[in-house]
């Protein structure tokens, strides 16, 4: 035997007892100190505090106790740790500006915004709250379960009932190991409202939600920047928040302009925002104030800032947000305890797991309601017995020498339980009156109706969650008050979170897989036609750019797809990408179906009324609707057009309603009409036939077309031609339209149509993602039926897969002088030599 063994002591590997220990360290923090339970939103500290105050009978109707006795009292029944911790959380609970609805009444200094601390806990008393109590409703109840304290000897709340949705509305925050929470307060009238709504409609959108709840309500006020902050925080459960501080300016009758800050953003300490305003005024980084001074008081906040009559109080006011805490941004981290394990949540999530809290509570009160009835109609049944049999139960009772000794022979005798028993032997004489008689009928009857009554609430959830609406309508009813902090919806003087984003404009681009980018619009250089281009993206395997819009990150982007549904994004919100770089996959940014496919990117300044989207699907129906109707768009999109069967949508165009429509087939023919042959409708509606097709042949392209404008069509081997509108006469909606190109085993079929003025640059993208950006003026004017020219040189196994007119770049000014290669000169004398006649192809119907 080893003398280590021989000893007692055991070898371990350090490595593995230091991770073993500070995984127990980690989870204790996290599940014992520093995170909330998403029931009752309070940390043990918290409810400690509360349940303390409770068992002391330091209620909102009673005398205040000093604050360094309840500390005492939870420091050694409930929280072994050191006495500042607990003092320090009760002062927080005690602060209007860290608590939106405060639990803990203070008497006395608990600190102010400006960063001072509270008065030693000798000094200042405490009480609960109004709103407090309703935490700790109904604990007598047995509505919830208790856990042995520290040392065994006590008992506390694993969670307190929680009447109010406390961590919605007071908020959390708190570092654990690894990972951290940070919780905004909300209003207590709109989180009831959420609450209620969620219990009406289980299957409730987060959107539905913000109908309710707009977004957090902090303590001080202030002014939150946009909703997509928050609808990414409450989607996520992750996101950040623009807030700032509630100014006015005002104007003297010199001239002179004054800034006044009235609120603060959340937590932002105000002593310290002024002495960085002094600073970066000391620094001459701020130019234009002359005076800056506290004027707050009880009556609330006033920091005056006074600017020089020359300097514009505006421009200072966007430096302030800009280089202090005026502006700043609230990183929403929902993280709570579910079961006792940390997780990150949605606001639906939130008021899932409150809600069901809730009914645990109100299940458990009514069965202590039900359990306490039902033993006092029990002795009530004895007492019934025994009133109807009183001179038999006196002459049992004279004739034994005990009570004891006559318990047995009334249980016996009127089959009585033991205490209906001794509740007869315990009956006054005065029951025996008939009043009192009376008394004990009617109280037994009306137990009977309550019994029912909590029977039928546990028998049924529907019961459960109308007692909740209705308890937490009470609730709001006695304890709600008006928002505090304003959401900016944009307008005038508004500020949207596009407007703290650079206004630029940008290639959006779409590749087949479904991976989208966003490029800066200076990416590609204007060349000459019939180069080799650059590389435009970066594919892999059999992807390849299907899809690419010219831009600004401030646009609203429309997407349609094969399926007919629409969704909705910013251009700010496509992630920005280098040039070669794969991208993101579309369905990490919109909500598409599986098999469901973009088909056409669209941007919208304004939904107008009097403008229209054309949609063409591949069968050649067509159809016009409103723009109107597509302002409102779900996160899950929405039905643009209904197809048939085996049919994808193709192109979609915006038009104000009196444009002509061109429509262009695989096979080289192309039909022209008025878009007021096409009615308008709705936005579900199919649509009607725009060209009647022939076996085999499939639409391309639609587009819009102008007077004076030329008709490009490009082929899949890279051959393509402008040829004017005046070749191509109107006809009538339906019919198979007049040939648009010679299609040859030379040059391919047709892939695209598109309508020029030649003032645009045209980009073509092959399948392997080679791009070539070239003048649409390089490109020949040459009749309907010939075969066009060579626009791009491409490989045996390479064709032309997408084609996109954009904005000319005008920063290249290098001179064009080379000369057209000979065999592209060629071809274009065999074309103006060989156009054919037109005469032959007829217009169908």
């Amino acid at each position: 035997m080893s003398e280590t063994e021989h000893s007692g002591v055991k070898g371990i590997k350090i490595s593995e007892e230091v991770q073993t220990s500070f995984l127990s360290y980690a989870m204790s923090v996290i599940v014992s100190r520093a995170l909330p339970d998403v029931r009752d939103g309070l940390k043990p500290v918290h409810r400690r505090i509360l349940y303390g105050m409770h068992e002391l009978g330091n209620y909102s109707d009673k005398p205040y106790k000093k604050s360094a006795r309840i500390v005492g009292d939870v420091m050694g029944k409930y929280h072994p740790h050191g006495d500042s911790s607990i003092y320090d959380a009760m002062v927080r609970m005690a602060q209007d500006f860290s608590y939106r609805y405060m639990l803990v009444d203070g008497h006395g200094n608990f600190g102010s915004v400006d960063g001072d601390g509270a008065a030693a806990m000798r000094y200042t008393e405490s009480r609960m709250s109004k709103i407090a109590m309703e935490m700790l409703r109904d604990i007598n109840k047995d509505t919830i379960d208790y856990q042995d304290n520290y040392d065994g000897n006590e008992k506390e709340p694993i969670v307190l009932p929680a009447r109010i949705p406390n961590l919605l509305l007071n908020g959390a925050s708190g570092i654990a190991v690894g990972m951290a929470t940070n919780i905004p307060p909300h209003q207590l009238g709109e989180t009831i409202d959420a609450v209620i709504a969620l219990s009406e409609n289980p299957a409730i959108t987060t959107d539905e939600l913000m109908q309710y709840i707009p977004g957090p309500d902090f303590p001080t006020g202030g002014l939150i920047l946009g909703r997509s902050g928050i609808r990414r925080a409450y989607e996520t459960g992750r996101g950040s928040i623009v807030v700032r501080a509630k100014v006015e300016i005002e104007q003297s009758s010199n001239g002179k302009e004054t800034i006044i800050v009235n609120e603060l953003p959340y937590q932002v300490n105000k002593a310290k925002l002024i002495e960085k305003i002094a600073e970066l005024v000391r620094d001459k980084r701020i130019d234009g104030i002359t005076n800056l001074r506290d004027e707050s008081d009880r009556r609330g906040m006033r920091i005056v800032i006074e600017v020089r009559r020359d300097a514009n109080a505006n421009v200072i006011l966007n430096n302030l947000y800009k280089n202090t805490a005026m502006q700043s941004n609230f990183g929403v981290n929902m993280l709570a305890l579910v079961d006792g394990q940390p997780k990150v949540l949605s606001l639906k999530e939130v008021l899932h797991y409150y809600l069901e809290h809730q009914k645990v509570v109100i299940t458990r009160r009514t069965q202590f309601e039900l359990r306490k009835a039902e033993d006092r109609a029990h002795i009530l049944e004895g007492l019934r017995i025994a009133l109807d049999h009183i001179d038999e139960i006196i002459s049992i009772i004279r004739s034994s020498r005990t009570g004891e000794e006559a318990k047995p022979v009334l249980m016996e005798r009127f089959n009585l339980t033991d205490r209906q028993a001794q509740a007869i032997l315990d009956m006054r004489l005065v029951r025996l009156s008939g009043l009192e008689r009376e008394k004990i009928e009617n109280e037994y009857q009306e137990l009977q109706e309550l019994i029912a009554k909590l029977k039928a609430i546990l028998a049924d959830e529907g019961e459960i969650l109308a007692i909740i609406r209705t308890e937490m309508l009470e609730i709001k009813e006695k304890y709600n008050d008006t928002r505090r902090t304003e959401i900016t919806m944009g307008g005038i003087e508004m500020i949207e979170d596009e407007d703290l984003i650079p206004r630029e404009d940008s290639v959006i681009t779409l590749t087949h897989n479904g991976y989208i980018k966003r490029l800066a619009a200076n990416t590609y250089r204007s060349q000459k036609r019939g180069g080799r281009g650059v590389q435009g993206m970066g594919t892999h395997e059999d992807d390849f750019v299907e899809h690419l819009l010219f831009t600004s990150t401030h646009d609203t982007i429309l997407f349609f797809t094969t399926k007919g549904k629409v969704y909705r994004s910013k251009g700010y919100e496509i992630p920005e990408y280098g040039r070669t770089a794969k991208g993101l996959p579309i369905v990490n940014l919109l909500s598409l179906d599986k098999e469901e496919k973009v088909t056409a990117m669209i941007r919208v300044d304004e939904f107008k009324e009097d403008a229209y989207f054309i949609f063409t699907t591949k069968t050649g129906i067509t159809k016009r609707t409103q723009l109107s109707q597509f302002a409102n768009i779900r996160t899950n999109g929405l039905i643009a057009i209904s197809l048939h069967e085996e049919d994808d949508l193709i192109s979609v165009r915006l038009t104000d309603g009196t444009k002509e429509v061109i429509i262009g087939t695989h096979e080289g023919m192309l039909i022209r009409f008025k878009e007021e042959d096409i009615r308008s409708m709705g936005r579900s509606a199919a649509g009607v036939r725009g060209i009647k097709l022939r076996e085999g042949d499939y639409v391309v392209g639609m587009e819009i077309i102008e007077p004076g404008q030329e008709i490009l069509v490009v082929t899949e081997k890279g051959y393509g031609k402008r040829t004017p509108e005046s070749e191509y006469r109107l006809q009538s909606r339906g019919g198979v339209g007049i040939k648009t190109i010679q299609i040859t085993d030379k040059n391919g079929p047709m892939c695209a149509v598109k309508t020029v003025d030649g003032t645009e640059d045209l980009m073509l993208i092959t399948i392997n993602g080679m791009l070539i950006r070239m003048d649409v003026n390089d490109i020949s004017i040459i009749g309907r039926s010939t075969q066009g020219v060579r626009l791009i040189r491409l490989a045996d196994d390479e064709l032309v897969a997408t084609v996109a007119r954009v904005k000319k770049d005008e920063e290249d000014t290098e001179e064009q002088t080379e000369e057209l290669e000979s065999i592209e000169t060629e071809e274009l004398s065999n074309n103006v030599e060989n156009t054919a006649n037109d005469s032959s192809e007829s217009e169908d119907e």
